[in-house]
Parts: structure tokens; C-alpha cells; sequence
């Protein structure tokens, strides 16, 4: 595959097929919200053995991250364009995920646009379904309120255990950034501004 399009999937509500998209095996992370992609990029060149799943509505990314792609030369990334929440309700089976990564999604810092959050209960419940048993929820955020919701929510999805918080208490959400990922667009233009980041990862351990 050369062209821009071989890497992106159509969104036509039929259940993803994971080893034939990526090889028989191959555990596949979602990645919901890329923005240009560059963080996507390095961790797909980082983790080669390891199968990408990119969705984001935002269409100038969409397209750098697929000329990304191809410039590259990587097979281990797929890109859809459209809104993640549909995606991962219709299109991926139950116990399909080994991972999913939010980084950086918009704080909506308004106490009116609040419930325009993606971290809330009905979606963090939604992907623990999509995670297979030791799959992991990644989440990054440079707004400190939204990090104490995030920390609320995944706490209270039954089933998910927050992993080693690098020495913080289990209720303080900022902790370093852990090894592998990279620094974001948005993260940069965040600590030039003086903002904590958190980073707050859950893995499943148990159905719920």
C-alpha cells in the first residue's frame, strides 16, 4: 500500500476485523483525538509489533497523519475520520483492545459545556467493554479540573484499577509522564503556559 487512502477505513458500521487489518496477534490500541499526529507517529514507530488505531474528526490532521504514514512507511497504523464514540460502539467488538489513549481532549472549561466531556461514565464503561482482560485506559490532560474528573470517572468504572501513579496518592492525578509517551503539540503549548499535566492510567482486571 502507497496511496494516502490505503490507510484509512471507511466508516460503515461493520464490526473492524483486527487481525486482518493489522496480522493475526497483533494487539491493537485505539488512540482517539491524534491532532496532527505526531504523537501518533512516534509511537507507532517506537512499538512496530504493535497494531494503531487513530480516530479523530479533525480532517487537516486526518490527512497529515495519513502523509505521515506513507512517509514513513509504517503498516501498523489505521486511520478513521469521524466521531470516536460511534466508532467504538458499532465498529469494535467486545475484548478486541489492548489499550486506548485520550490525550489531550478538549477540557470544554465552561461548567455549562461540562457534559461535552468525553470522559464520562456511559464512555469509560463503553471502551472497559472493548478492552480485553490487562487492556489499559491512557489518559492526559494539561487542564487540572478536567484531570480531576477523569481520575472520578475511571476510579468509579468498576473493573478498571488505576496503575502505578509513580508516587502519587491514589487521589492526586498528576504524576509524571510516563516512559514511551511523547511530548504532544498540545502538551507543549500547555507547559509553555505554565499547566501541570497528569497522566492517569487504568488497566481492566475485572468484567463488569
Amino acid at each position: 500500500m502507497t496511496d494516502h487512502a490505503s490507510w484509512l477505513l471507511p466508516v460503515d458500521g461493520h464490526v473492524l476485523n483486527f487481525p486482518e487489518l493489522f496480522g493475526v496477534g497483533v494487539p491493537v490500541v485505539l488512540e482517539i483525538g491524534f491532532g496532527m499526529g505526531e504523537a501518533t507517529l512516534a509511537m507507532a514507530t517506537q512499538r512496530p509489533d504493535q497494531g494503531i488505531l487513530a480516530i479523530d474528526v479533525h480532517t487537516p490532521g486526518v490527512g497529515q497523519l495519513l502523509a505521515g504514514i506513507s512517509d514513513a512507511k509504517l503498516t501498523n497504523v489505521r486511520v478513521m475520520h469521524d466521531d470516536a464514540v460511534d466508532v467504538v460502539h458499532d465498529m469494535i467488538a467486545p475484548d478486541a483492545l489492548a489499550g486506548v489513549r485520550i490525550f489531550f481532549p478538549d477540557p470544554w472549561p465552561k461548567v455549562r459545556h461540562h457534559k461535552r466531556r468525553l470522559i464520562q461514565p456511559p464512555f469509560v464503561s463503553l471502551l472497559h467493554s472493548r478492552l480485553r482482560m490487562g487492556g489499559f485506559i491512557h489518559c492526559a490532560t494539561d487542564w487540572p479540573p478536567y484531570a480531576e474528573q477523569m481520575l472520578e470517572v475511571l476510579s468509579a468504572q468498576p473493573g478498571l484499577v488505576r496503575a502505578s501513579a509513580g508516587g502519587a496518592g491514589i487521589d492526586d492525578p498528576a504524576v509524571d509522564r510516563p516512559h514511551g509517551r511523547p511530548l504532544t503539540r498540545f502538551e507543549r503549548r500547555g507547559l509553555a503556559r505554565g499547566h501541570p499535566v497528569a497522566d492517569l492510567v487504568f488497566t481492566r482486571t475485572l468484567d463488569a
